[in-house]
C-alpha cells in the first residue's frame, strides 16, 4: 500500500519549490488551455503550469476522495528534460517530482 501521507507531503513540497522559485501564479491559465490532449498540456502550458493547474488539483482530489492512484509516473524525466538549462536552480524541484515518481511506481 502506497504511503498517503507521504504522497500528500510530496505533492506540498512541490508547490512549495514552486512558490519559492516564482513560478506559482494566482491566476490560472484559461479554460481552453487546460484542455489540451497534449501530454503535460505542452502545446498550451509551461510545464510549471501543468504542474500548478493540472498535476497538483489532480492529485490532491484523488487523494481527498482516496480514489486509486495511477499505476505509474514518469514525470521526471520530463522535469529533467524541461530545466536542462537550470540543474542547479531547479536541484530541489526535481527532487520532490522523482519522490513523487518513486511514490507512485512503488505500487
Amino acid at each position: 500500500m502506497r504511503e498517503l501521507s507521504s504522497l500528500a507531503d510530496c505533492l506540498h513540497c512541490i508547490e512549495q519549490q514552486l512558490r519559492e522559485l516564482g513560478w506559482w501564479t494566482q491566476s490560472p491559465p484559461n479554460e481552453q488551455a487546460l484542455l489540451s490532449q497534449e501530454p503535460f498540456c505542452i502545446d498550451t502550458l509551461t510545464f510549471e503550469q501543468w504542474l500548478q493547474w493540472v498535476l497538483l488539483p489532480r492529485m490532491r482530489i484523488v487523494l481527498e476522495k482516496q480514489v486509486p492512484l495511477p499505476s505509474q509516473s514518469a514525470i521526471a524525466e520530463m522535469a529533467d528534460v524541461v530545466y536542462a538549462e537550470q540543474l542547479g536552480q531547479t536541484v530541489a524541484l526535481r527532487r520532490a517530482i522523482k519522490q513523487f515518481d518513486r511514490l507512485i511506481n512503488k505500487g
